[in-house]
């Protein structure tokens, strides 16, 4: 391990194991301050770069706040707590939110997730209704200001702007304080970090994936219960 690391850590799926809704997930007590301790022990480069809100992220982990990329970089706290915004508005999305609304009323096992700035539909409990979550959210694109990214992930498709993504967020917090200068680190599950996997390889740091079967060139952790211990033994 390098003292100069900076660390970005996605959330469900990699320090959290996923549940069958966003709502559902559970939290170990320690792991909250795990976090803390490794923020410390990082000079304050850590950041959580997730799929969630900040506003669900400080739920998950209060009463902690950290430096936080929201919504996929929507949404960004800076390690000073200034936030930034990207992209749609949740006015924005209303004609989407009122008709994807009702296509999830009509459909039982779909999950509509609104998250102010990007709407989830989330089909776990009902996979074999992803073609007609495809059609639907196909259907409302035309009605949004662009530009627009349909963004895939663990049973779910998520509307969201196409102005940022968790390469952009990470990108962002590498050229502020405490980050710059260190060398990047980031831990993700799914194909939504893929992007910010590419941005730190580029700049020479390490990308470490976390699933059942390991990715050629890059690090590995097989579950969230071993990248939370990989953690612990960063502060050893």
């Amino acid at each position: 391990m390098s003292e100069d690391w900076a660390l970005f850590l996605d959330v469900d799926g990699t320090i959290i194991e996923i549940a069958a809704t966003p709502c559902a997930v559970r939290v170990s007590p320690d792991l909250p301050p795990l976090l803390e301790r490794l923020r410390e022990r990082f000079g304050g480069a850590l950041a959580l770069i997730s799929g969630r809100s900040i506003a669900g992220l400080d739920a998950l982990f209060h009463p902690y706040r950290f430096a936080a990329a929201g919504i996929h970089g929507i949404e960004r706290r800076d390690a000073r707590g200034r936030m930034h915004f990207t992209g749609l508005t949740p006015e924005d999305l209303e004609p989407a939110r009122s008709e994807l609304g009702r296509f999830v009323a009509r459909h039982p096992g779909l999950l509509l997730e609104d998250k102010g700035r990007s709407l989830a539909v989330h089909f776990r409990q009902a996979p074999q209704l992803e073609p007609r979550v495809r059609e639907a959210i196909q259907a409302v694109l035309p009605r949004l200001p662009g530009p627009i990214h349909v963004q895939p992930g663990h049973y779910v498709l998520e509307i969201k702007s196409g102005a940022a993504s968790k390469r952009t967020a990470i990108e962002s917090f590498m050229q502020e304080p405490p980050y710059a200068g260190r060398l990047p680190v980031f831990i993700g599950d799914d194909v939504t970090d893929f992007d910010g996997f590419e941005l730190v390889e580029s700049l020479a740091g390490h990308a470490i994936f976390v699933g059942p079967e390991p990715q050629q060139g890059r690090g590995w952790l097989p579950d969230p219960a071993a990248v939370r211990e990989w953690l612990k033994g960063l502060l050893a």
